[in-house]
């Protein structure tokens, strides 16, 4: 819309003004921007005067030409990007540019009324300065959140490096002590290695895709929601096709479909040792179908039963084997040895489990005895038919000496 033939002019002498009252302007914005919106305070005066001239100049060029440029021609990526690394929240960045151009359009409207510009131009310019502001508000908000996005995955990345360089060994003592502070973990303080996997077994109802990468990070998120109850800290991340991270101490997962090793509490230098532990506690683990969080302490000699196959194979074909050809009594005899073995060789106790007379026990052991040549008063022997047996577990995923 054109004014008057004077128009021209009239408006222009309105811009002549506004721009000799932009200083002034200017530097009380900027003060009251640092009273009421605290995070810019951390934003040097140069850059928010550089940010400023722009946006004035931009407010001069809609007035003078009526137009309002498009918004691929608003381009706040650079602007977007500091005000996100120095801590400015997108709710923040947006109220200080609404009150800056709130600020300029009154600024016109005082200047066009002390000058007498014609009322159709100035209804027509104030319109396209709430367009501008409207288009400007969104422009800012997506690149705002562009930048955010960007920031959080190069801190995930980050992260991520610093924890795998903790738990593979590779940061030197000062990178484990700055990484330790920016994470909020205690130098201080002994920590254990975790890694675990999504128990798929059957019966188990994961929900979809447990398995995958958006599975195993729903599966960090919760274990790292456990593991720093009680006030603990934590750092858990997706690794290799599992979750991997540092506990304070052995969280308590409830019904989480998770199967996980936990190594032995160390240094947080020293993790890299307690997180190989992990590794092969969670083989072990899952070769025993067992579910939920597992250490030495829980598994104990049976880790190296999973991780020996040589040596579980020759003792499986030396203890349990020669049953096979006793057919349907050779079951029953493996099962009577794992019950006289689970209950502490009491032949009473494990006949009462087996629901048999202790003399039909003591029958199905002497015929172990015959059919292996073993002597189950023999302490070697204990330790090779308990390991047999535990073998005979992770063959069928069974748990170990599980007594059904």
């Amino acid at each position: 819309m054109t004014g008057p033939p004077n128009g021209a002019e009239a408006l222009e002498a309105v811009i002549t003004g506004m721009r000799a009252r932009e200083n002034a302007l200017r530097d009380r914005m900027h003060a009251e921007l640092f009273d009421r919106v605290p995070s810019y305070r951390a934003v040097p005066r140069e850059l928010l005067d550089e940010v400023w001239a722009r946006h004035f100049e931009r407010v001069l060029g809609v007035l003078r030409d009526g137009r309002v440029p498009p918004s691929r021609e608003i381009d706040e990526a650079e602007v977007a990007r500091d005000r996100v690394a120095r801590g400015v929240s997108l709710s923040d960045g947006l109220r200080a540019f609404r009150r800056a151009l709130g600020a300029m359009r009154d600024l016109f409207l005082a200047e066009a009324t002390r000058l007498g510009l014609d009322p159709l131009v100035v209804v027509d310019r104030t319109r396209a300065l709430w367009e501008l502001a409207d288009k400007e508000s969104a422009r800012i908000a997506l690149v705002h959140r562009e930048a955010d996005i960007s920031a959080a995955l190069f801190d995930a990345q980050r992260r991520a490096a610093f924890l795998r360089g903790l738990l593979f060994g590779t940061l030197s003592a000062a990178e484990v002590h700055s990484g330790a502070a920016i994470y909020g973990l205690d130098p201080a303080r002994a920590y254990r290695a975790i890694r675990a996997r999504p128990d798929t077994g059957p019966g188990v109802d994961t929900g979809p895709g447990l398995d995958t990468g958006p599975g195993l990070a729903r599966l960090a998120r919760s274990l790292d929601t456990l593991c720093r109850s009680h006030g603990r800290t934590a750092m858990i991340a997706v690794m290799d096709e599992a979750v991997a991270g540092v506990v304070e101490a052995k969280p308590v997962v409830g019904d989480l479909a998770v199967t996980a090793g936990l190594g032995s509490p160390t240094a947080l230098g020293q993790v890299h040792r307690s997180f190989r532990t992990a590794g092969r506690l969670l083989d072990a683990a899952g070769a025993y179908g067992l579910r939920g969080v597992h250490d030495l302490g829980d598994l104990s000699w049976r880790v190296a039963v999973a991780s020996e196959p040589e040596l579980s194979e020759l003792l499986f074909d030396r203890h349990l084997r020669p049953l096979a050809a006793e057919g349907e009594f050779g079951g029953l005899v493996e099962e009577s040895v794992r019950a006289y073995f689970a209950l502490g060789r009491h032949i009473g106790a494990a006949a009462e489990h087996l629901h048999v007379h202790v003399n039909t026990l003591r029958y199905r052991l002497r015929r172990f005895e015959e059919l292996t040549g073993a002597r189950l008063d023999s302490p070697d022997t204990v330790v090779e038919i308990s390991w047999a047996l535990a073998a005979r577990d992770v063959r069928s995923g069974a748990p170990p000496s599980a007594l059904d």
